[in-house]
């Protein structure tokens, strides 16, 4: 096994951590990429309760687990997006306060700015070194996704004005994490500032280029996209600070939705594209992997399981054992100086 293998507890909220850590480690998992919503990780006991985040370490050395990162999703979300109803599900009371975007925005600003804080104490508290950048992996919401198909006609300066938008919001939160030594990984995604190759670059370009701003790959997000998911890894070599390991396929609908969905629920039959149990779509995981051989990541793959087709406990506990069928060391020789032995 070249690297650990983590369960994103995202999609497992409804559980409590501790019965979770129990399932986790009977699946065969090494860790937990820990979701800052159910009881899995709380920001606010992080920064306030001393005795917090030591029982956190000690409820995961009980399964023998570890965590490399922890994941600010739903509030990230909300920081440059247009807010609407939908996102008062997402977010704790305190972050969505009486629901007026700007505030909603801001607060949920200073939530992820804690959350570098929070991610800062909770590394410092682990029992044993972990030789792997603090993370934190989240969204940013954008506040142009919505003009993404352009009509009316919608100008480059109307879309620079949503990478500006994010620049300014991001640069005070991305300075925290900085300070705090954590790196912010993006899920390139739709409904993100960034959701492609050419929008992760000029995502990079609005912040400067700012060392803590960086990728959390995922592969499904972008093959039903048609993006070439192996050139995103090759494009941003230095700034894959997390992986996550989802499968999607695409083309198995039945003719009558496209690739925006149609208003259908996922598991749909029409659909054009849906997530899959990592290797039962069509993601080339085997390319994926020399890949991050190649630009020498030796971080967590971290499965984020969502497959309406299938059991979950079923589908997470086979994902475990494909994610550390394909994983592989790079070599450590070159194959053909051997000849002259």
């Amino acid at each position: 096994m070249a690297r650990t293998v983590t369960l994103f507890t995202g999609q497992w909220a409804d559980l409590p951590l501790e019965e979770l850590a129990k399932k986790a480690k009977a699946f065969g998992y090494d860790g937990l990429e820990l979701a800052c919503w159910g009881d899995h990780f709380d920001v606010a006991k992080a920064l306030s309760d001393k005795k917090y985040l030591k029982d956190k370490w000690d409820l995961l050395n009980d399964f023998q687990l570890t965590c490399h990162a922890i994941s600010a999703h739903l509030v990230g979300q909300c920081i440059c997006d247009n807010i609407d109803a939908r996102h008062k599900s997402i977010l704790p009371p305190e972050i969505w306060g009486n629901g007026e975007p700007e505030g909603v925005r801001r607060r949920a600003a200073k939530r992820l700015a804690d959350t570098a804080k929070a991610m800062r104490k909770f590394r410092d508290a682990a029992p044993k070194k972990i030789d792997f950048p603090a993370v934190v992996n989240g969204f940013t919401g954008s506040s142009v996704w919505h003009s993404l198909y352009a009509f009316p006609p919608t100008s480059q300066a109307y879309w620079q004005k949503g990478f500006d938008d994010f620049a300014k919001r991001f640069g005070p939160i991305l300075a925290e994490f900085d300070k705090q030594d954590v790196n912010f990984a993006l899920e390139v995604h739709p409904t993100e500032i960034a959701f492609d190759i050419v929008t992760a670059q000029r995502a990079i370009d609005a912040v400067k280029g700012h060392k803590r701003f960086g990728f959390n790959f995922d592969p499904s997000h972008l093959g039903y996209q048609h993006v070439d998911y192996v050139k995103f890894i090759r494009s941003f070599s230095d700034r894959i600070y997390h992986v996550h390991v989802k499968d999607a396929w695409w083309g198995h609908g039945d003719g009558t939705v496209g690739v925006f969905g149609g208003f259908t629920d996922f598991a749909d039959h029409r659909r054009y594209w849906d997530f899959r149990s990592p290797g039962h779509g069509d993601v080339n995981f085997e390319e994926i992997i020399v890949a991050l051989n190649d630009i020498r990541y030796q971080g967590p793959l971290s499965v984020e399981w969502e497959d309406s087709r299938m059991d979950r406990e079923h589908g997470a506990t086979e994902a475990a054992a494909f994610v550390k069928r394909i994983d592989f060391k790079p070599s450590a020789i070159a194959f053909d100086a051997q000849f002259d032995r």
